[in-house]
């Protein structure tokens, strides 16, 4: 933060957070306008950086630092953006290769009822994710639902919540399971091993939600004729799988090791998947992989709604808006605060919270390891509360749209809030009484 620059109370600071507010009731209210969330998280994002750039050009000012603060932006943008761009187009050819289909028959042909692919799905999620990050995960669970029953909304709403649930409970107790825990991890306010004493308030916290939400699941099973094919996971499927699963490693090497933004890793899985297909293609063989075709397919709203509203939390960031941060640790007491995160990044995406907190760097008192492990998981189910609070919740929205939206995920949002007080609970017990993993 340029600390010259505290224009809250100019005109530009309070229309910027007029744009911001409205850009933020019409991404809520998306069911009530018919309007794809991503066009006013856009507009938002980069009309306040046009509104600074106004102010700084009208007052003379050094744009110097206004440029320097757009660079650093474009450059966490562009790490979450190519990640999630490469994930998808992971998942997209994975669907071509059915290997999702596949999956949806093996779940089916075996006779689960509604109820018990419901508990399937959910543990899939919560400990897939700590390895493929939450939004692949529930990027990858989702499409599952849709294979198995695309039209019954009893059983596809509740799973959904459910699956964005495990998922960033799963992604809280990994370093590399959620962005925000992975930024946590970068900055250096957690050793790799301290993140995993978090699993048994992520665990209990997602466990208590999914019994509650599975007590409305209809009973029944989902459509299977006896006469249905048996669906094989096609020429290539496979080898896709591995490549997915190896990408993702190189996205935790180039981190970890070789000090490249994780997305960097990403992109090189990316390269090999093309190459992988020129290889397949040369061969005479009937099977042609397209991988342009699967880009294609994307869902490039979900991509420009994080865009938007991370430029748009950018944007009051470099304002001065979040100096109030900071005091309100002096006012109220570090667990306090952070436990109030967790409410925080339900309503605004999870990522630029997470964010906030790191730039402001706020006196954590005496347990710091055990405050920033609160924080971290607050953040990560915190998420949960509201449908467009997190990667996963975004994700699934755009993946079942129509079917998992603002308005369905509010109906059964208290069972969230349940989960999420226990999982506070047990961080209570477990750090600041039994003292372990403080």
């Amino acid at each position: 933060m340029h600390d010259q620059y505290h224009l809250t109370t100019t005109w530009v600071g309070i229309l910027s957070l007029v744009v911001f507010v409205v850009g933020y009731y019409f991404i809520a209210t998306e069911d009530k306008y018919h309007i794809n969330k991503a066009k006013p998280a856009l507009f938002a994002g980069t009309g306040i950086f046009m509104l600074i750039g106004v102010y700084f050009a009208l007052n003379g000012l050094d744009g110097h630092a206004l440029e320097s603060e757009v660079e650093h932006l474009i450059v966490e943008i562009a790490g979450i953006f190519f990640f999630l761009l490469v994930a998808m187009t992971y998942i997209e050819a994975m669907i071509n290769r059915e290997v999702f289909s596949a999956l949806r028959y093996s779940l089916v042909s075996k006779g689960y009822n509604y109820k018990q692919l419901f508990w399937i799905t959910g543990l899939l999620a919560f400990f897939i994710s700590p390895v493929a990050d939450n939004l692949t995960t529930a990027l990858i669970l989702s499409t599952v639902l849709l294979t198995i029953d695309k039209n019954n909304k009893l059983f596809l709403v509740p799973s959904a919540i459910n699956i964005v649930v495990a998922a960033n409970a799963g992604g809280a107790w990994s370093p590399f399971g959620d962005i925000t825990t992975l930024m946590v991890w970068v900055a250096g306010k957690g050793e790799f091993v301290e993140f995993l004493y978090l699993f048994p308030a992520a665990f209990l916290g997602w466990g208590i939600t999914a019994f509650l939400l599975s007590r409305v699941i209809p009973k029944g099973n989902p459509p299977f004729c006896v006469d249905e094919q048996k669906v094989e996971i096609q020429e290539g499927g496979k080898v896709i799988i591995g490549l997915f699963a190896l990408t993702i490693a190189l996205a935790v090497i180039s981190h970890q090791v070789l000090h490249l933004p994780a997305m960097w890793g990403m992109m090189f899985g990316l390269a090999i998947l093309k190459m992988y297909a020129y290889t397949i293609n040369r061969n005479p063989s009937p099977t042609q992989l397209n991988v342009f075709s699967w880009i294609a397919k994307i869902e490039s709203d979900t991509l420009l709604f994080f865009f938007g509203i991370l430029a748009a939390v950018g944007g009051l960031h470099f304002l001065g808006f979040l100096e109030y941060f900071t005091t309100l640790y002096e006012q109220f007491g570090a667990t306090a605060v952070n436990i109030g995160v967790g409410f925080l990044s339900a309503i605004v995406d999870n990522v630029p919270v997470m964010s906030a907190v790191l730039k402001a760097n706020p006196n954590m008192g005496a347990d710091t390891t055990a405050q920033w492990m609160l924080v971290t998981m607050t953040a990560g189910v915190g998420g949960s509360l509201i449908s467009f609070g997190s990667a996963a919740g975004v994700g699934v929205m755009g993946k079942m749209h129509g079917i998992y939206t603002f308005a369905s995920h509010m109906k059964y949002a208290w069972m969230v809030l349940v989960g999420y007080i226990v999982s506070v609970l047990v961080w209570y017990v477990q750090f600041e009484i039994l003292r372990i993993g403080a």
